[in-house]
C-alpha cells in the first residue's frame, strides 16, 4: 500500500480520536465512582497520545489537521478530564473546588497554545531535546495524583482539601512555566545498555500488572524528581554551543573533562587579564611606561631557599590566569 494513500492518512487521526474517546470516557467512570476505571483510562490516552505522532512521521501521514486534533484531543483528555475527575472526588466546598478546576483546565489549553506557537519558532539545535514546561499527559496524570495515593493507601493529610487545590494548582503552574524538561521522544540508549533496559522493562510490566497505582505513582514522582536534572543540563548546553551537534558519549567524554579540571583546580585563562599582566610584567622589566625606550632586561635569580623565590612562583601562576592546587 502506497504511503500516500487515505487508509494510511487516515491511521494516526484514528489513533487520536481514540485517545480523545478514552480520555473523555474518565468522566464517565468518576461520575459512576469507578475512580481507578478513571485513572486507567487517562492513562491509555497517554499512551495513544505518544503514538499517534510516531506513526504519523514514520508512515509520513503528517497533516496539518493531524496537529490541530492532536492539540484538541490532548486539551480534553489530559486538560478537561482530570479536572473533572478531581471536581467529581473532591468533596467538601464544591464552589472552591471548580475554581481550581477551572484553573487547571485553561493552563493546560494555554500550555497547549504555546507549544504549538513554538514549533513555527526557531530554536537553538539543543532545544528539541527538552520540553517547555510538563508535557499534557504529564501534567494531567500528576494532578491526579493525590487520588491515586488516596485509592491505594486510603485517606490521609494528602487528600484533604488544602493539599489537593494546592497540588493541582502547582502543577497547572508547571504547565505554563518556562522549566525545562527532558524529551523522551530524544533519549538514546547506548548498546551496551539495552539488554538492562529490557530486562527494565520486564519488571515494569510485572509492577504495572500487580501494583498498578503503587507503579504509576512511583513513575510520577520519578518524573518529577528528574526536573532538576533537566534543568542544570538544559543550562549546561546553552553554555556550552561546541556540545550541540555531537552525539551523547561525546557530550559525557566533554562534562567529565571539565569536572576533572576543577578537580584540579584549573580554570580557564582569562584573555585580557593575560594580556595586562604581560604587559605591566614587560613595562616592570623595562622601566619604563611603554612609551621611553627600552633597556635591557635581567632576569633575578633567587636563592633555592629564598622565599622571594616562593612569592615570584605565585606571581607567574596568577599571571597566566591558573591558581595552585592546595595540597
Amino acid at each position: 500500500m502506497s504511503r500516500t494513500t487515505p487508509g494510511v492518512r487516515l491511521l494516526p487521526n484514528a489513533i487520536t480520536v481514540l485517545a480523545l474517546c478514552s480520555g473523555l470516557s474518565a468522566v464517565q467512570f468518576a461520575l459512576t465512582g469507578a475512580y481507578v476505571l478513571a485513572i486507567g483510562a487517562i492513562g491509555v490516552a497517554a499512551i495513544l497520545d505518544s503514538l499517534d505522532g510516531r506513526i504519523a512521521r514514520l508512515l509520513d501521514a503528517s497533516s496539518k489537521m493531524g496537529a490541530e486534533l492532536d492539540s484538541l484531543s490532548d486539551a480534553i483528555s489530559f486538560g478537561v478530564a482530570p479536572a473533572l475527575v478531581l471536581y467529581v472526588w473532591l468533596p467538601g466546598d464544591a464552589r472552591f473546588s471548580w475554581v481550581v478546576a477551572l484553573i487547571f483546565a485553561v493552563c493546560m489549553v494555554l500550555r497547549l497554545a504555546r507549544f504549538n506557537t513554538l514549533l513555527d519558532e526557531e530554536q537553538p539545535p539543543f532545544a528539541s531535546e527538552f520540553f517547555v514546561g510538563v508535557p499534557a499527559p504529564a501534567g494531567g496524570l500528576t494532578a491526579l495524583l493525590p487520588v491515586i495515593v488516596t485509592l491505594e493507601f486510603g485517606t490521609g493529610w494528602w487528600s484533604s482539601q488544602p493539599v489537593v487545590w494546592v497540588w493541582t494548582v502547582a502543577t497547572a503552574a508547571l504547565l505554563i512555566s518556562r522549566i525545562p524538561t527532558l524529551s523522551l521522544k530524544k533519549l538514546r540508549a547506548p548498546a551496551k545498555a539495552v539488554a538492562p533496559l529490557l530486562v527494565g522493562v520486564g519488571l515494569l510490566a510485572a509492577a504495572v500488572i500487580q501494583y498498578p497505582l503503587i507503579a504509576l505513582a512511583a513513575a510520577l514522582v520519578l518524573y518529577l524528581a528528574h526536573i532538576p536534572y533537566a534543568v542544570r543540563r538544559y543550562h549546561w548546553l546553552a553554555a556550552h554551543p561546541e556540545a550541540w551537534d555531537v552525539p551523547g558519549r561525546e557530550r559525557r567524554a566533554m562534562r567529565r573533562g571539565l569536572r576533572g579540571q576543577r578537580r584540579l583546580g584549573l580554570r580557564k585563562p582569562r584573555l585580557r587579564r593575560v594580556a595586562g599582566a604581560a604587559r605591566r610584567a614587560v613595562q616592570r622589566s623595562d622601566g619604563s611606561s611603554g612609551t621611553g625606550p627600552a633597556t635591557p632586561h635581567v632576569s633575578r635569580v633567587y636563592p633555592p631557599d629564598d622565599p622571594a623565590r616562593t612569592s615570584s612562583r605565585k606571581r607567574g601562576w596568577r599571571r597566566i590566569g591558573l591558581r595552585q592546587r592546595e595540597r
